[in-house]
């Protein structure tokens, strides 16, 4: 199994507290047709808690490259969160990171 960890290339996402967002990322830099698509949030402001129940509404859906992710709401001012998605493409088992500070 190869894993290669990834940082999304937009950067920091910044998202207000009273706000519901869905994010999609596109795979197709790393490869066509991603399976096995999993997503997890933790909230680095608070020991890297898995508050993905919390804060993720739904599941992540893929259409050709694109995953599309949970709708994610519920943030806590001033708290910092890493998305992670873990999708196999080709063979190869990839992991995306997104950075996502809450602001009022």
């Amino acid at each position: 199994m190869n894993r290669r960890d990834l940082e999304v290339a937009e950067g920091i996402q910044y998202q207000g507290e009273n706000e519901a967002v869905t994010y999609s990322l596109t795979t197709t830099p790393w490869g066509s047709t991603p399976t096995g698509v999993a997503v997890t949030v933790e909230d680095l402001s608070n020991n890297e808690k898995d508050v993905t129940a919390t804060v993720a509404t739904g599941s992540a859906s893929v259409s050709g490259d694109a995953i599309t992710l949970p709708e994610i709401a519920n943030l806590t001012h001033g708290h910092t969160y890493r998305v992670r998605v873990a999708f196999t493409v080709s063979g190869n088992d990839l992991e995306a990171k997104a950075i996502v500070e809450c602001e009022p």
